[in-house]
């Protein structure tokens, strides 16, 4: 799949130099748009011994006196300068192709732009025997949240990208990458988990409810727990026990292990048809091959 890479102010263009040969993904998980709430997760990957690890989390980025915590973000990024393979963030940085398309505009009933031509088609399949029928609007949805509803072994409903819940979470990751000079990669942890529990032979009542608020912990601790047993990566005790009590930091965690998947070519590329132009996001085969 292929990867953003977001401008930078800096100038800094040379490859990752893994100290060691270790090659590090990050995984960030933001807890707005307004609200100053985000974890961090540092994952290094030792090709030559084939081992992963969770070196760091960071918790509970947050605003403090005159500091934001997008600033305090870009910090603890600059201390990885050149040392990042992949960033993989749980939100969209990009609005919707229409909102900077810069043709003339007919209207998306006339427009023949592949992308909508794409959604047009889309609807017609799947909203014929439909009523009332609900007509899609590309200016708030993206053809890849079309497709994770209807395609997949389950429905995924992923929030629009300019819907009321996920706007101001792109507005704040748009403003955090625009600075930084990484490859970059869209993750949506719930369907991560939902395919890596499964490799795992994870319940998947615990794959359903690891955001639950009264079941959550128990359903994060079981895929920890199969994750360490199947040895996919070494988890410090402190950290399993922090992503067990926290939900963002267990989703930073997941991005991170999406990004390493997607360096080992273990996830998903775009179906043959969907429109070039528009985003897609990185999550697991349906089989991984863990053999690293």
């Amino acid at each position: 799949m292929p990867k953003s890479r977001v401008s930078s102010t800096r100038n800094s263009s040379r490859e990752p130099s893994p100290v060691g040969d270790v090659i590090r993904f990050v995984g960030l998980s933001l807890g707005g748009g307004k609200a100053d709430k985000a974890c961090m997760a540092i994952l290094e990957y030792y090709p030559k011994h084939h081992k992963v690890f969770l070196a760091k989390i960071f918790e509970r980025i947050r605003t403090e006196d005159n500091i934001s915590a997008d600033l305090k973000i870009h910090e603890i990024l600059e201390q990885y300068d050149g040392m990042i393979h992949t960033l993989a963030v749980d939100t969209p940085w990009k609005v919707p192709y229409c909102m900077s398309c810069k043709l003339k505009c007919p209207g998306y009933e006339a427009c023949g732009e592949d992308h909508i031509k794409w959604m047009w088609e889309y609807n017609k399949e799947h909203t014929a025997k439909k009523r009332p029928k609900k007509l899609f609007t590309p200016y708030t949805q993206r053809a890849v949240e079309l497709h994770l509803a209807t395609e997949l072994e389950e429905p995924f409903q992923m929030s629009n990208a300019m819907g009321a819940n996920a706007a101001p979470l792109l507005a704040r990751a748009s403003f955090i990458l625009r600075r930084l000079n990484v490859p970059a990669i869209e993750v949506y942890p719930k369907l991560s988990v939902w395919r890596i529990g499964l490799s795992l032979h994870v319940l998947k009542s615990h794959l359903r409810s690891h955001k639950h608020a009264a079941v959550g912990e128990d359903s994060r601790r079981g895929i920890l727990k199969e994750l360490g047993e199947h040895n996919i990566a070494f988890v410090y005790d402190q950290d399993r026990r922090l992503m067990i009590e926290n939900n963002h930091a267990f989703e930073a965690f997941i991005c991170a292990i999406t990004a390493f998947l997607e360096y080992k070519g273990q996830t998903e590329s775009r179906p043959k048809g969907f429109p070039k132009t528009e985003d897609w996001i990185a999550f697991p085969k349906e089989r991984i091959n863990w053999k690293f």
